[in-house]
């Protein structure tokens, strides 16, 4: 925890520092050609960015753009994305690849090591790092869909968002989802895996460093973003830590906390559906479209009611207990993993085909959790004999 608070400090430090002028460094000279091309190749290859979007890199001063970046006028985190984005095209975008690969395990593939301590070694443990991202994403775009602070591409013309990032930048900007994806995911394991292996904290700290920049250095998150996002998650992982102390004292109570879990996420949804949202109009057309803002929404939001109703089966009905280190156990658990990855990689157009966006962005988490707390458990029970125990 101690160490998490300290890194969020680091985190603010350096957006200070690189508010201050002496430290930008000098703008490419090719910038503008190559935020041209981006641009028509984004319009091409993506249609989620649309021409008002284009028009805000393609002209200097776009109109209703009210956040000017040249030099002094712009704000000190817009500043500090163009310091890191003159950095990165003096590179030649040597380095983009790598952050791009940081914000992508973040999303897709972290979340396989919160499940193999889950399935494998600790329940209890695992419970803790999952329960805790669920809390931190719903929470997160609580925040996200009522503040509706616009891209850092919109909010300044100058920033270009390196390689494909803007494809995975699918909501509004603050706070974080990526961050709050990871954080509680690393805090958890730091605090629980901390005991039996120190090292495994300075990782999981140097992880979350890595994935809350990485977002800075792609320019599709603001220092502000990504730092709420981190307090968030450490906010998370102590109401856990508190909830699951109460109820090792009190067992009996933990329905009640699974259900006041499904009914915050969906009042939460019902408030996210029926909110007013800011409609922007440039030049007759919607600037961002909050529908488009809303999927995240839906999907984050069914991650904390998924984990309370695949808890609430796992815990009535299924009873699993951890495979353990071994050659079955293993394999199983890695059978599941690819199963786990497969489905959370290609059911999510199928289902928005079906469902429409918003549903089917929910169906997909729903599915992927309900898989990951209760179905593959049960498997697990089967395949390894085990007897019901108790919890």
């Amino acid at each position: 925890m101690r160490r998490m608070s300290l890194m969020s400090v680091f985190l603010l430090s350096v957006t200070l520092m690189f508010s201050w002028t002496p430290f930008r460094g000098p703008v490419c000279a090719s910038i503008h050609s190559l935020r041209h091309e981006y641009v028509m190749e984004s319009i091409t290859e993506d249609p989620l960015f649309n021409e008002k979007q284009a028009s805000y890199f393609l002209t200097e001063e776009p109109a209703g753009n009210t956040d000017k970046d040249d030099g002094e006028t712009a704000g000190p985190d817009i500043r500090y994305l163009l310091f890191l984005q003159d950095f990165r095209n003096g590179m030649n975008d040597a380095w983009t690849p790598f952050m791009e690969s940081v914000t992508n395990f973040a999303t897709r593939y972290l979340i396989l090591f919160t499940l193999f301590i889950y399935w494998a070694l600790d329940k209890r443990d695992g419970l803790y790092a999952i329960s805790s991202m669920c809390l931190t994403l719903a929470v997160n775009q609580l925040i996200k869909l009522s503040a509706c602070v616009y891209r850092p591409w919109i909010r300044g013309s100058r920033v270009v968002p390196a390689g494909d990032s803007m494809k995975s930048a699918t909501g509004y900007s603050f706070p974080s989802g990526h961050t709050a994806a990871a954080a509680p995911q690393f805090g958890g394991i730091a605090v629980t895996q901390g005991r039996k292996h120190k090292w495994i904290p300075v990782l999981c700290v140097i992880g979350t460093m890595l994935v809350a920049f990485s977002r800075n250095y792609l320019g599709v998150h603001t220092p502000q973003d990504v730092f709420v996002a981190i307090c968030e998650s450490v906010l998370s992982l102590i109401i856990m830590k508190k909830i699951f102390a109460y109820l090792e004292r009190n067992p009996e109570k933990e329905d009640l906390f699974l259900i006041a879990g499904i009914v915050f996420g969906f009042v939460s949804i019902a408030y996210i559906t029926f909110k007013p949202y800011p409609m922007t109009y440039v030049d007759g057309k919607l600037l961002v479209d909050p529908q488009k803002m809303m999927n995240d929404g839906y999907g984050d939001i069914a991650f904390l009611i998924a984990f309370c109703i695949g808890r609430f089966i796992e815990r009535k009905w299924i009873r699993f207990q951890p495979t353990g280190i071994n050659g079955k156990g293993i394999l199983l658990c890695a059978v599941g993993m690819v199963i786990f990855v497969l489905l959370n990689n290609n059911i999510g157009k199928p289902l928005d085909n079906l469902l429409g966006s918003h549903w089917g962005h929910f169906a997909r988490r729903m599915i992927t959790i309900l898989f990951y707390m209760a179905l593959y458990p049960w498997i697990i029970r089967l395949v390894m004999k085990q007897k019901e125990a108790d919890e």
